[in-house]
């Protein structure tokens, strides 16, 4: 199966009746933003990135799609030819994997037809929304964990597809493994995993299941002690394995008070080395909570793999400037009540200074970024200029990633996915936060949308 019918039925209507209208050919840009961020989220995460890229170059209708599409009566021969010959030649740019967003942020701008371009909404908005969504829950308990190591560990929660997906999120935002054997050899994302409930429920003493367990993995394993009595598991666990147990893991009850317990029961029984971990309905809040328990790793699942409670961004895929009669590009926007959009095409910069972020500039047209340019100017030779310009720097955000159809990197997916993650690690570093400033908050930063104002963003 290609992703051409990872689409909506009114994709292909709106590109039959503008070929009948004779304007499909017409140039347009389309972006991806959001128009706000979920309520305490300080920053969203771009995820997906490579994904719908892959989706774009593998947009085409084989015989299969056609006969179904030829079945539905809603298109003639003239159309299912066009369908049958499709292949998207247009430009994409975009936000790197792994970048933090905004309100307003193009995290994503295709250039096209509008017959090249329209059909690629769906497919681009469900990849982008389901990724970014974990991404940007998960990155906030990665900040919450205060760089005791994760593992995702939420495939059972979800389709079998989206478990690999959200466990390439997951990683890129600085968890340190999955429990998921495809992510682990479709990505190479470490993947870690001992043993659950039903292995020492399958023995008739929880020492059997102790001694099969240790015998199998080795005293470096991570044993399971709330089965049923978690100080008699942790004393028999130590008896087998000796001091140098790897870990043990709870799984229930009050976790900060167990953890409390076990570390002193460990440290009495000489395992001073061995790691106690948590795992049960955690999320940002829930670790947060758990932050001055001896804890020295979490697994997180649900929570993390179904978005922290927003399982997606909000991400649109607007026109935003099409070519008209007069062959001139024009620029296009909504002006429905809490809809509107921002027309033309927009560039986008990361005011920093002294290396940290201060805004967010989304510039839209040409003439935008020249009254930047020029507004700056008169800003920087004035006497009330900030002494902060002299340590300000603009990152620009977009990369070409497809130009004339053609993917511009030909990275591997696993190359892929630590590239992301450097860029998330860095790109989190520029807006200085840290656990300590607690789950929630405002958004970050602002973003700016017009020349002038951008060139005054500095007190």
């Amino acid at each position: 199966m290609t992703s051409a019918l990872l689409t909506d039925l009114y994709e292909l209507t709106m590109v039959r009746a503008a070929r009948e209208a004779g304007i499909a050919s017409r140039r347009c840009v389309f972006e991806v933003f959001t128009r706000s961020l979920p309520p305490g989220r300080r920053y969203g995460v771009v995820a997906g990135t490579a994904r719908a890229l892959e989706a774009i170059a593998d947009f085409r209708f084989d015989e299969a799609d056609l006969r179904y599409l030829r079945k539905t009566g809603l298109f003639d021969a003239t159309m299912l030819e066009h369908l049958a010959d499709y292949r998207f030649t247009g430009d994409v740019h975009g936000y790197e994997e792994g970048e933090l967003f905004f309100p307003g942020s193009p995290v994503l701008r295709v250039e096209g037809t509008f017959e090249d371009a329209v059909m690629l909404e769906t497919v681009i908005l469900s990849i982008l929304n389901h990724d970014s969504g974990i991404a940007s829950a998960g990155s906030r308990m990665i900040t919450a964990a205060r760089e005791r190591p994760s593992i995702e560990m939420g495939g059972r929660r979800v389709h079998e597809d989206a478990a690999i997906a959200a466990a390439r999120a997951a990683y890129i935002v600085g968890f340190a493994s999955t429990s998921n054997l495809a992510a682990g050899a479709h990505y190479r994302i470490p993947v870690a995993g001992t043993a659950a409930h039903a292995f020492s429920l399958l023995f008739d003493t929880e020492e059997e299941a102790f001694r099969a367990q240790l015998a199998s993995q080795g005293v470096g394993t991570t044993v399971l002690v709330d089965t049923y009595d978690v100080e008699a598991a942790v004393r028999k666990a130590v008896e087998l394995a000796g001091p140098d147990l790897g870990a043990v893991r709870l799984d229930s009850g009050d976790l900060g008070a167990q953890a409390h317990q076990v570390r002193a029961l460990l440290d009495s029984l000489g395992a001073t080395g061995t790691r106690v971990t948590a795992t049960g309905d955690l999320d940002e809040y829930r670790v947060e909570e758990l932050r001055d328990a001896p804890l020295d790793g979490y697994g997180i699942g649900t929570r993390l793999v179904t978005g922290g409670g927003h399982p997606a961004p909000g991400f649109v895929y607007k026109l935003v400037e099409r070519e008209g009669a007069d062959g001139q590009m024009h620029p296009v926007g909504k002006r429905s009540q809490d809809k509107a959009t921002l027309g033309a095409g927009k560039s986008a910069y990361r005011l920093l200074v002294g290396g940290q972020a201060r805004a967010e500039l989304v510039l839209p047209g040409e003439e935008e970024v020249a009254e930047f340019e020029r507004e700056l100017t008169a800003e920087l030779i004035s006497e009330q200029a900030s002494s902060d310009w002299a340590r300000t720097a603009l990152r620009p955000l977009q990369s070409p990633m497809i130009l004339g159809g053609e993917m511009v990197e030909s990275l591997s997916a696993p190359q892929r996915v630590q590239a992301a993650r450097t860029r998330h690690a860095a790109s989190l570093a520029e807006l200085e936060l840290t656990a300590e400033d607690g789950p929630d908050g405002p958004v970050a930063i602002t973003t700016v949308t017009d020349g002038a104002e951008a060139a005054r963003v500095l007190p």
